[in-house]
């Protein structure tokens, strides 16, 4: 199976050793995106805003590798205190309105650089 790395510069570049996303066949297998702009600035402020810059790094990972939100089949989303998912959840379905991923979400101690979420996804790509 061919696999190729999926690198933009609209979202944040890696830091550390590994690839913004993995394009295998048909599969695109994005890394977890923390709340950095694409200058890799930490987004400041609650959960919700936090969310919102994950969630549209992750729409231009997906791009770069030709796909889309609407195309992810499953995301899982890492939260420093669960008391934040309801916030986190509102954020979250405006980006998947209709017909969401399955999804799982996890509580964890701590995440790179202090953001307060992460999440990660994996998507098809699009038919060419």
């Amino acid at each position: 199976m061919e696999r190729s790395v999926v690198q933009t510069s609209a979202a944040p570049q890696a830091i550390g050793p590994y690839s913004q996303a993995i394009i295998a066949g048909d599969m695109v297998f994005c890394s977890g995106q923390i709340p950095l702009t694409p200058d890799g600035v930490l987004v400041e402020g609650d959960v919700a805003a936090q969310t919102r810059q994950v969630l549209t790094n992750l729409q231009a990972v997906l791009a770069a590798a030709g796909s889309s939100l609407d195309q992810v089949v499953k995301t899982t989303v890492f939260l420093v205190d669960m008391n934040d998912f309801a916030a986190m959840n509102a954020v979250y379905a405006e980006f998947f309105a209709a017909n969401p991923p399955a999804r799982s979400t996890v509580q964890v101690a701590r995440l790179p650089r202090d953001a307060r979420v992460e999440i990660e996804a994996m998507a098809l790509r699009r038919s060419s």
